[in-house]
């Protein structure tokens, strides 16, 4: 979330009877910021009240295996953002509750069968590298959560890979089974469409329940906490190419509900995507970056050796926002 910036030369009081009533207008030396004191903190409750759906359903499936990652991965990072910050010299941030959102995402996006030392290391890596490297709060390219995951993943492939899904018991028998989309793509195997979208499968702790996602995403949605515009352009894009699929391979929509309520789609569509620090500023860019995102996630989902592909995805359209930004800058009013 980005840094309120206060105005150092705000509006003087006024001190005329013509000032008082609005008949003369002072305007400050820019930035034109808005110093909304708790802005940031209001917007990091509202992602963690939007979690709660999806914190509920994933202990309730993985049970201890979510309490403890969970704890990881919100302690570690909250300590994380503890060192970094008093080693640049500047004054704590952990009320505004950033660092508990990043933990508490990096968690759901991890199997719960990940050894604590993958928690740690991936809280480290997303506070020091995904945020404090680029300045911190609002100044980071990448979501710092899917940074540390992604570090992860290429340094324990063993540890977060499709094996390790099979190292968790929960309360029934499919979660300890194959992931949907590895079951798809793999072994050419559809899952019941209902367990699929109320999260009766395997998977990382947050991705198994599309409906706890939606419920989540629309009160983000509802509270412009998120804008409506990425989700949108992602789950059109995903559902344009799997439907083109579907149809192509006969598969008589089960491609297409899969591809959309499988893996960590809606996770990711409502609580990674739409972070409004490393996405586009503008409705405009929010739809190319929405578009695009869905389409590099059905690539990677078709044509390469891995059944997921959100997390590229988002980082690799995170990394073009600031073109994108430029691209879709309004002119100003009387420029050529």
């Amino acid at each position: 979330m980005s840094d309120t910036i206060k105005n150092k030369d705000p509006i003087a009081p006024p001190d005329s009877a013509d000032e008082r009533s609005g008949a003369l207008i002072h305007v400050a030396p820019s930035p034109h910021i808005r110093d909304a004191a708790g802005h940031t903190q209001r917007m990091m409750t509202d992602v963690m009240l939007a979690l709660l759906p999806v914190i509920a359903l994933s202990i309730y499936l993985f049970k201890f295996y979510a309490v403890k990652q969970l704890l990881i991965c919100v302690v570690a990072c909250m300590g994380s953002e503890f060192v970094f910050v008093k080693m640049r010299g500047k004054a704590l941030t952990l009320k505004d509750c950033s660092a508990v959102v990043t933990g508490i995402i990096l968690a759901l996006s991890l199997p719960g069968s990940a050894p604590w030392f993958v928690g740690v290391l991936a809280s480290v890596v997303a506070i020091g590298i995904g945020k404090t490297l680029f300045g911190g709060l609002g100044m980071n390219i990448f979501n710092p959560a899917m940074v540390g995951r992604a570090f992860v993943m290429i340094a324990f492939a063993q540890l977060m890979g499709a094996s390790s899904y099979e190292n968790v018991t929960g309360l029934v028998d499919a979660v300890s089974g194959a992931t949907p989309l590895s079951a798809l793509k793999f072994n050419s195997h559809f899952m019941d469409v209902s367990s699929l979208f109320w999260g009766m499968t395997n998977g990382s702790l947050g991705e198994t329940s599309s409906a706890a996602c939606l419920l989540g995403g629309l009160f983000l949605v509802l509270r412009k906490t998120a804008s409506w515009q990425i989700p949108a352009g992602i789950l059109l894009s995903v559902a344009l190419i799997a439907g083109i699929t579907d149809m192509i391979n006969s598969h008589s929509g089960l491609l297409l509900v899969h591809h959309l309520f499988g893996g960590a789609l809606m996770f990711g569509v409502f609580f990674i995507a739409t972070d409004p620090v490393t996405s586009p500023l503008t409705p405009r860019g929010k739809w190319i970056f929405g578009l695009g995102t869905g389409f590099l996630i059905m690539v990677i989902r078709l044509f390469s050796g891995y059944p997921e592909g959100v997390m590229f995805a988002i980082l690799m359209m995170n990394a073009v926002t600031p073109l994108i930004n430029r691209w879709t800058n309004p002119q100003p009013m009387g420029e050529a």
